[in-house]
């Protein structure tokens, strides 16, 4: 197999949306779960997405485990690597973003690494370096207060400059809208003042393809997956790639029971999972309970097969930011976060084996728990459900063949759960 793209993302959900996104582009694209192992079968493809849950953990240890999936992607024929990031630049003033992209750029031996995690299509936007969700800057949008990083500084910048070893300069929207060749002298100029990193500005759907005109002539680039998108046109209109149809995956239904996790605390999940109380049972844990050590899962499971043989169910870890913050104070922000991401990967474990066979999860930590936890190696890319948002059917799996839906919590409409239920058959 040899690829044209190759992708690390720092989370699951993440992998999922710039599969998707890159299968919509006209690239044949697989998301692997870690590093794939040598005798894993994967399909003929043009894109790779190997997902890492690194985005939180600590930076030496993201560092290498990027290290890792990069070898494995030039050893496969990549000649460009993009690191993944979150559209809302999810990182702490000591990583995991900054430290990455050194590392891949000392191992690429690149000049200049163009950085934007802007996707206008999900309403991310950047302007003069500063990240805007819709019409606000980051630090005044309600996506501020992620429970593990949190972003009050919407200047990307500022934000870089504190993470990376490298000078960090800023190709602005005017030089974008002049097209490639203008991008091309930007760069050229900052790497003559020794910056090795450049975020780079986007407004409009048109400057991601501009962006990606200039990156694949590089070999890293960082970004959400606006700029996968840029590069996946890039490859196309260049006929490095024939584009292909976004038909792979979705063909043979899998039936049986189906369910849907929740463990993001995003205004857009609560208001999802709220729908949801409307359509299908549901069940509230209580984050109190887990961290006293009780048996939640158990409880939920026992809740869940009673109720599995007439409808889908929903089972929620999410609560109020308020809420969230009170856990956190009493427990500890990590102590409290993996305490809930490892009860909801008992439960999908325990459902799995009740037979549930299609799996919605909203919540990028949730959603790497339960894959982890489910030993599952691969996806390959099926229909959207939402911008960001594909139907997953499993490769290489040791139980039965599913469907799965991996949900960034702050994607998809207020009906999302039961838009995944439809398509997933």
């Amino acid at each position: 197999m040899t690829i044209k793209l190759g992708c690390i993302a720092d989370d699951y959900t993440g992998a999922s949306d710039l599969a998707n996104t890159l299968t919509r582009a006209g690239l044949r694209t697989v998301q692997t779960i870690g590093v794939p192992a040598e005798d894993l079968a994967l399909p003929d493809v043009d894109a790779v997405v190997v997902s890492l849950k690194s985005r939180s953990i600590a930076a030496p240890l993201a560092v290498a485990r990027s290290r890792e999936a990069e070898t494995w992607l030039r050893g496969r024929g990549a000649d460009h690597v993009l690191f993944k990031i979150c559209s809302t630049f999810d990182s702490t003033d000591a990583g995991n973003i900054g430290p990455v992209m050194d590392a891949l750029r000392d191992d690429a031996g690149e000049t200049v690494v163009l950085v934007t995690p802007a996707f206008p299509e999900t309403g991310r936007t950047v302007y003069q370096g500063h990240l805007f969700v819709g019409h606000v800057p980051l630090n005044e949008s309600p996506l501020k207060d992620h429970p593990l990083n949190p972003m009050h500084d919407a200047n990307l910048v500022r934000v870089l400059s504190r993470q990376s070893r490298a000078k960090i300069g800023l190709v602005d929207l005017a030089t974008v809208v002049r097209g490639p060749e203008a991008v091309r002298a930007r760069l050229a100029d900052l790497a003559g003042q020794g910056i090795g990193a450049a975020i780079i500005d986007a407004a409009f759907d048109a400057d991601l393809t501009t962006i990606g005109t200039v990156a694949v002539r590089h070999r890293v680039s960082v970004g959400a997956s606006g700029i996968g998108l840029g590069l996946a046109r890039a490859l196309v209109e260049s006929g490095g790639v024939k584009a292909a149809a976004a038909d792979a995956a979705n063909d043979a239904p899998v039936g049986g029971p189906a369910a849907c996790l929740a463990g993001s605390c995003s205004q857009a999940t609560l208001a999802q999972i709220a729908q949801a109380e409307k359509i299908m049972p549901v069940l509230h844990l209580d984050p109190e309970q887990i961290l006293a050590g009780k048996d939640e899962a158990r409880r939920a499971l026992a809740w869940a097969i009673e109720c599995l043989a007439d409808d889908p169910v929903l089972i929620a870890a999410s609560a109020a930011p308020e809420q969230v913050a009170a856990v956190q104070a009493r427990h500890g922000r990590e102590v409290a976060g993996h305490a809930i991401e490892q009860t909801m990967a008992e439960i999908a474990e325990g459902l799995v084996q009740a037979g549930v066979r299609r799996l919605v999860v909203a919540g990028g930590e949730t959603s790497g728990a339960v894959v982890d936890r489910l030993k599952i190696p691969a996806f390959l890319v099926g229909p959207e459900i939402a911008p960001g948002v594909p139907v997953l059917r499993t490769v290489g799996a040791r139980s039965a063949e599913m469907l799965l839906a991996l949900k960034s919590g702050n994607f998809g409409g207020s009906q999302f759960f039961l838009d995944a239920l439809g398509l997933m058959r």
